[in-house]
């Protein structure tokens, strides 16, 4: 895990919630500045890497910068979107060309 992509995500994480580092340290019971700590000092543990990602709602795996998909629980639009924005240009037009097989075939 580097310790630049775990801090950066949850500084990104917080400012899309609108809360600072002391304001989620305090919800959570972290000591102050427990989060700056991360920036390159030391990297959480297990319990915290989950407690972050429950707080945050998103996937450990995102936190550790694994996994692009941050959503925890992917609807299918979501999970679709993102697979299709994903793709090159050329996977796009086969991902058509199958999609348009398929609904020809069904609605035979």
């Amino acid at each position: 895990m580097d310790r630049n992509d775990f801090y950066g995500r949850i500084k990104k994480l917080a400012e899309a919630s609108d809360k600072s580092f002391n304001q989620i340290e305090k919800e959570l019971g972290y000591s102050r500045n427990a989060l700056s700590n991360y920036k390159g000092k030391t990297m959480p543990s297990a319990i915290r890497l989950l407690e972050l990602s429950e707080y945050f709602d998103v996937t450990p795996r995102y936190l550790m910068g694994l996994d692009e998909i941050y959503f925890k629980e992917k609807s299918e639009d979501s999970l679709t979107e993102f697979i299709f924005e994903n793709l090159n240009k050329k996977q796009k037009l086969e991902m058509c060309s199958l999609s348009q097989g398929w609904l020809v075939h069904e609605m035979k």
